[in-house]
């Protein structure tokens, strides 16, 4: 007898078989939790089932081993199978490489989420309840008011849709009451606690009263039975219930019609004898419909032939590999599934099922249409996606006349064999997707009405045209395209992503064409009368080559427009005015300079609603005609020539929702916006605004964008919009926003500003920098994250991410907050870029616990690192990625892929899915749920999707500019071309980011996006060309410990390097005898992360050699100094217009950008072949103290056997042409050391420092000062600077270090 989960334990009974269910006295007393950590005791053979009580007194055999996949279904191991096997198997499988890892992995506790062990079965309430509920409790039949009914205790049970009641008093065996509760009632009984009356349906009903001990149990059978009493249909779903065996009492519910035993481990035969296995079936003599799908069971069940009510059988994913003689009986079948087996042929006998009228055989291994469906009239759709079809031979088909719909995707046919067929009249529907055609003549389909080919390699295409009514030809090569006769029914057509130069001149005779889609062609023009035809509706012609449309305009029905990525100076004149029932016009990415009006008159009969003008060459001049528009609710115009947008105008779009007029010039937000009482989101960053706008006044508004302007202040009233999620304050250098009005601000779910950090450390080197920007999605979900590490592990290092959960928001914070800190492990067990990669996303698949498991994201990460073995490398970008989120790379201005998505198109995971049986449905997803192959999460769907990413390194050069990481929307609105073509020229990567996504968004995105926008400034001096010698000591460096640190983009930007240094903080002076600027791509205003390198100096460090360094190898100097961190990032009231500051002098070789002071350093490489002739620069940037001259110093990295200081990479970069400077992030080289060089080298920008830290300062005391002013002066003289580039600032005291033979050292 299976356990009451609800009831305490009954006796044992000494003669009970024991079930595998675990009954008292065996593995149900032990902790359930408990997880076996290796097999059974070696010398013990596995539980023998049928064990009497007898024999386990005297000797209890070990429990049963049970292994569960991904929080699901328990099942139970076979005596020859071995725990560690299989869980080494599984680990294998998610993409691990090498056994030590695999069997590092398989010790973490957390890998029990993926794969967990039981000793005994483990008991879960919920599949429990639903398999059946038991106990001990007072009963009483019949009606309350006779005396003769009494209260008695007795065995209760509820399972299937019957009511079991022991009619022997206090016992757990004899003759049963059943009561049927299909249709009957469930009440509470208000006289008893917790008592509940149950009542069956019928003129023969009778009622039970029953007490339960505790207020649990009460609700637990109320809600239970109250969902069996309210079916129509005598039905029980025990699918996912870990079932080995049918339950004993579901067998007293006799009239059961419907069972689904789905995701089970039933057998045939079990091993235990009393054990109800699939022979049992039979039982139930009124059944219609059976799933037995996904139970592993190897082998027909041949008990289901001897149902003869059986009208539905589900036995799909069952491994089978044939098909018994035995289901000829079977005369009722009408639907049988056979899905993902591995069937090669069908048996002669099914042609006695006269009845069937559904056969489903998709994702076998048929080679051929099987013979038998000749005989089998009644099937009418042939099935068979995801076969090994090669050839269609076109006589099999005419031989089964009754097949009217063909559905045969996802195959790998190449070829349609005629064989002297002329014609296929009956069938009407031809379903060829995702398969090998290079051309198709369907002219012998002459009767077709539907037609699917899409995802083929399709050059030419001919259709009849009789009775066609939908024709779906999209992502093909077609160049021709023939459709005869004229196809009077055609209503939907899509021909889109194909090579078509020219739309066929029939398309304006088909009297009902509804929806024409002839996106991504070739297209010059469209057919002259193409709007009279009446019956259009929606006309999808992006992404081709127009110059212009039609201007013949009558009768018009035309609702959706969409031209956008064309190449359009203008619009029809008369387009607005005739087509009258535009509702949707997109004519984003053109060149339009202005809009044809709406109306000649003050009346308009516009009821346009929907209004994409982006990335247009519109002036303020079509800003009036807006107004013959008064239902307009949403208006994209970003990225235009707009200056300025009139209030009288913006007043009469009353019903405006949402507006986008980002990427202008515009310097304010018209006051009328107040008319507008609908409006709930307001995107207008990168403009020139320097008045907060009203939009806080506004009832409805949800979302705010006014990042990269030139605010200066907030105005808002007393209480903010109930309704307002977001605000976007970022990149406006102006802003100073006082502490009442933060803590006000604070209160927005998501608001975003540039965060001070006047005294962070600075260490990333200006190599990098990095913009960000994420949106949500139409439904208000923000399902993307993104990630930025500036300074990742010890700062010559950067990860960024990006992450999309789709519909879940849970799985992008996973992500986010997870991915770094595992990589950085990972990166202390391999330094092989593919390796620690690919296993950062499999322990990613771990962590994600049970979120994972239903739950999945796609992902991308971007790893930028210098080798430390090779003193001659460069940096390297090291991409990752599952799903569609995807980066590219900008390399001498085109782009450089460096993800895949992974999607069924890819040859080899069709093939890997197909081994595994998965099911592929018509949307192209994973059963249903994913078209991902390769993502995060989603683990219950494994094998079939595995986290194991794409990976791809490549050396970054002189010539790479940039590179983008977007999620899934983001790529689908944008090509990788278009992408880096549409930022290249933005000097600032936030406002790259920011400009991604809203085109994205005005190309018709409706999902979250995220994007983040990395500048790269890889010059020739990241390049080393320095030589290591061999030998030579130093002394260890000076000890001192800095926190690890992180900074991740979550929902406000970090530091954002938009600042300039305090009165306080020391200015780096300029010593060099040379200044020259090297050429940067990065830009001022993008995040950077002030972080220091972690860990503590190790004083048994390596030694240095002697030799001269390049910027990326500095010579490490002695135990004098330890190196303090600086930034010089903080709010200011300056300009970010790439101006200098009109509020003082600027000084020579000290630069401002406006918000930021860049002091100019110049750095050279080259080999000194003679020591003693060797100068050392030192660059210190000092104040005045009570106490003398302070002095940071430099660092290193603790315990790392290294020969050269990767601490110490300089930072480089020029002045633009707009006035700013380049770099923006801080370099973390403080003290720099540098020789005379031969040759010139390009030099670089330095952030002035903010105040270090006393406690890591090196103070020097008043008694050597005036030593150390003698050496400073004496290295002065023989550097010699010419007087014009020494600095104009005020004066400062400078520190060399003596030249020594072997290493710098200072005389302190």
């Amino acid at each position: 007898r299976p356990p009451s989960p609800t009831a305490s334990p009954p006796p044992p009974q000494p003669k009970a078989p024991r079930g595998v269910d675990g009954p008292a006295g065996t593995a149900r007393d032990r902790p359930r939790e408990e997880k076996a950590t290796a097999a059974a005791a070696p010398g013990r053979p596995p539980s023998t089932p049928g064990g009497t009580g007898a024999t386990a007194e005297k000797a209890p055999p070990p429990p049963t081993l049970y292994v569960q996949l991904h929080g699901e279904t328990t099942r139970r191991l076979e005596a020859d199978e071995k725990p560690l096997q299989i869980q080494n198997d599984y680990l294998f499988q998610l993409g691990f490489g090498e056994l030590w890892r695999v069997q590092e992995e398989g010790m973490d506790s957390e890998i029990g989420c993926l794969i967990r062990f039981y000793a005994g079965k483990p008991h879960s309430t919920g599949s429990s309840e639903r398999i059946q509920l038991s106990g001990m409790y007072n009963v009483r039949k019949g009606k309350m008011q006779l005396p003769v009914n009494r209260w008695t205790r007795r065995q209760v049970i509820l399972c299937g849709t019957c009511l079991i009641v022991s009619s022997v008093k206090d016992s757990l065996t004899g003759k049963m009451h059943v009561l049927p509760l299909i249709g009957g009632k469930v009440e509470e009984v208000k006289k008893h606690q917790h008592c509940l009356a149950f009542s069956s349906s019928g003129p023969q009903s009778q009622t039970y009263y029953i007490c339960f001990d505790t207020f649990t149990e009460y609700l637990r059978w109320l809600r239970q039975v109250s969902k069996v009493a309210s079916q129509r249909i005598s039905s029980v779903d025990l699918s996912c219930c870990s079932l080995e065996h049918l339950p004993a009492n579901l067998f007293y519910s006799q009239d059961l019609t419907h069972l689904n035993l789905k995701q089970n481990f039933l057998r045939q035969n079990p091993s235990l004898p009393t054990a109800r296995g699939l022979n049992e079936l039979q039982r139930f003599t009124k059944l219609k419909s059976l799933n037995l799908s996904n139970n592993h069971l190897g082998d027909f069940p041949l008990a289901v032939c001897n149902i003869p009510t059986l009208t539905e059988l589900n036995v799909s994913c069952n491994a089978l590999r044939a098909v018994p003689a035995a289901v000829r009986v079977m005369h009722n079948l009408q639907t049988f599934l056979l899905d993902g087996n591995f069937l090669q042929a069908l048996p002669a006998e099914l042609e006695n099922m006269h009845q069937l009228s559904y056969l489903s055989l998709s994702f076998n291994e048929f080679t051929d249409i099987p013979e038998v469906l000749e005989k089998l009239t009644a099937v009418d759709k042939l099935c068979m996606s995801g076969n090994c079809m090669e050839t269609l031979r076109l006589q099999a088909l005419r031989k089964m006349p009754h097949i009217k719909h063909v559905d045969l995707r996802l195959n790998i046919i190449r070829q349609l064999i005629a064989d002297e067929v002329d014609f296929l009249q009956h069938v009407t529907q031809l379903d060829l997707r995702d398969n090998k055609l290079s051309d198709l003549d369907a002219m012998i389909f002459n009767n077709i009405e539907v037609l699917h080919c899409e995802r083929n390699q399709l050059v030419t295409l001919n259709i009849c045209g009789y009775f066609l009514k939908a024709l779906y030809a999209s992502s093909n090569e077609l160049v021709q395209l023939d459709v005869y006769p004229v196809p009077n029914y055609l209503s939907y057509m899509d021909v889109s992503r194909n090579r078509l130069e020219n739309v066929p001149e029939w398309i304006c005779e088909s009297r009902k064409l509804e929806v024409l889609d002839i996106g991504h062609n070739q297209i010059c023009e469209l057919p002259a009368r193409l709007f009279c035809n009446s019956s259009l509706r929606k006309l999808l012609a992006g992404h081709n080559q127009l110059t212009r449309l039609p201007e013949r305009i009558e009768r018009t029905s035309v609702e959706v427009l969409d031209v956008q990525h064309n190449q359009l100076l203008d619009l029809p004149p008369n387009l607005l005015m005739k087509a009258d029932s535009l509702r949707f016009l997109n004519a984003s990415a053109n060149k339009l300079e202005t809009l044809p009006p709406a109306t000649l008159s003050e009346e308009t009969n516009s009821i346009l609603q929907e209004l994409y003008l982006t990335n247009n060459n519109l002036t303020d001049k079509c800003v009036p005609l807006l107004t013959g528009h008064p239902h307009l609710k949403i208006l994209h115009m970003a990225y235009n020539r707009l200056q300025s947008f009139p209030a009288s105008k913006m007043a009469k779009l009353e019903e405006l929702e949402e507006i986008d007029i980002s990427g202008n010039k515009l310097k304010a937000i018209p006051t009328t916006i107040m008319n507008c009482r609908r409006m709930h989101t307001v995107i207008a960053h990168s403009n020139c605004i320097e008045v907060f706008p009203e939009v806080m006044q506004l009832p409805e508004i949800k979302c705010v964008d006014l990042s990269c302007n030139e605010l200066s202040e907030v105005t808002l009233p007393e209480n903010l919009p109930t309704k307002l999620q977001e605000l976007d304050l970022t990149g406006n250098p102006r802003l100073a926003l006082d502490h009442k009005t933060l803590e006000l601000l604070n209160n927005i779910r998501c608001f975003k500003i540039d965060q001070p950090s006047a005294g962070d450390a600075s260490g990333a080197p200006a190599v990098w920098s990095h913009g960000y920007t994420e949106a949500s999605g139409v439904k208000n979900k923000l399902c993307v994250a993104a990630l930025s590490v500036n300074n990742f592990c010890d700062n010559r290092e950067a990860l960024y991410g990006v992450f999309d959960g789709d519909r879940n928001v849970e799985v992008p914070y996973l992500l986010q907050c997870t991915m770094s800190d595992i990589l950085a492990e990972e990166l202390q067990k391999t330094k092989n870029e593919e390796e620690y990669m690919v296993n950062t996303f499999i322990v990613m698949q771990r962590k994600l616990g049970t979120a994972g498991q239903k739950l999945g994201g796609a992902a991308v990460l971007c790893h930028i690192k210098h080798d430390p073995v090779d003193p001659g490398g460069s940096f390297t970008l090291t991409s990752a990625n599952v799903g569609k989120c995807q980066t590219v790379l900008c390399r001498n201005g085109k782009p450089l892929p460096l993800s895949r998505s992974y999607v069924m198109s890819c040859e080899e995971e069709l093939k890997r899915i197909k081994q595994h049986k998965a099911i592929i449905t018509e949307d192209g997803k994973v059963n249903g749920v994913t078209e991902s192959t390769r993502i995060l999460g989603y683990t219950f769907l494994h094998p079939s999707v595995v986290p194991r990413p794409h990976v791809q390194s490549v050396p970054l050069t002189p010539q790479d500019e940039f590179f983008i990481l977007g999620s899934k929307g983001l790529w689908d609105s944008l090509s990788i071309e278009e992408a880096v073509g549409a930022v290249r020229n933005v000097p600032d990567a936030l406002a790259a980011a920011k400009k991604l996504c809203t085109l994205a968004q005005s190309y018709g995105c409706h999902d979250s996006i995220s994007a983040v926008v990395v500048q790269l400034s890889v010059t020739e001096d990241s390049f080393c060309c320095c030589e290591l010698s061999a030998g030579g000591t130093l002394p260890p460096p000076s000890p001192g410990i800095f926190p690890p640190s992180v900074s991740m983009v979550i929902k406000d930007r970090p530091s954002d390097g938009l600042a300039v240094p305090s009165s306080s903080s020391g200015m780096a002076s300029e010593i060099s005898s040379e200044l020259s600027t090297s050429e940067m791509s990065s830009e001022v205003g993008s995040t950077a992360s002030d972080e220091p390198p972690s860990g503590a100096l190790n004083e048994n460090s390596p030694a240095y050699p002697s030799e001269q360094r390049c910027m990326l190898h500095p010579v490490c100097l002695s135990n004098s100094f330890q190196r303090q961190l600086s930034s010089a990032t903080f709010s200011s009231a300056f300009s970010d217009n790439g101006l200098d500051s009109d509020d003082e002098e600027p000084i020579e070789g000290v630069f401002t950008n406006g918000s930021r002071v860049e002091v100019e350093v110049d750095i050279h490489c080259s080999r000194a072949k003679e020591k003693e002739k060797q100068q050392h620069l030192l660059q210190v940037p000092a104040e005045a103290s009570d106490e003398g001259i302070v002095i940071s110093a430099n660092e290193d990295e603790p315990g790392l056997p290294r020969k050269v200081d990767f601490g110490a990479v300089g930072t480089i970069g020029r002045r633009r042409a707009n006035g700013s400077v380049a770099p923006q992030e801080r370099s973390h080289n403080v003290i720099e050391v540098a020789t005379d060089a031969p040759l010139r080298k390009p030099g670089g920008y330095f952030a002035a420092p903010a105040q270090p830290d006393p406690d890591d300062q090196f103070i020097i005391p008043p008694e050597l000062e005036e030593e150390v002013k003698e050496i400073m002066k004496h290295h002065q003289q023989q550097q010699q600077p010419p007087p014009s580039q020494l600095p104009l600032q005020q004066p400062q005291r400078q520190c060399p270090a003596d030249p020594l033979p072997d290493y710098c050292d200072t005389p302190l």
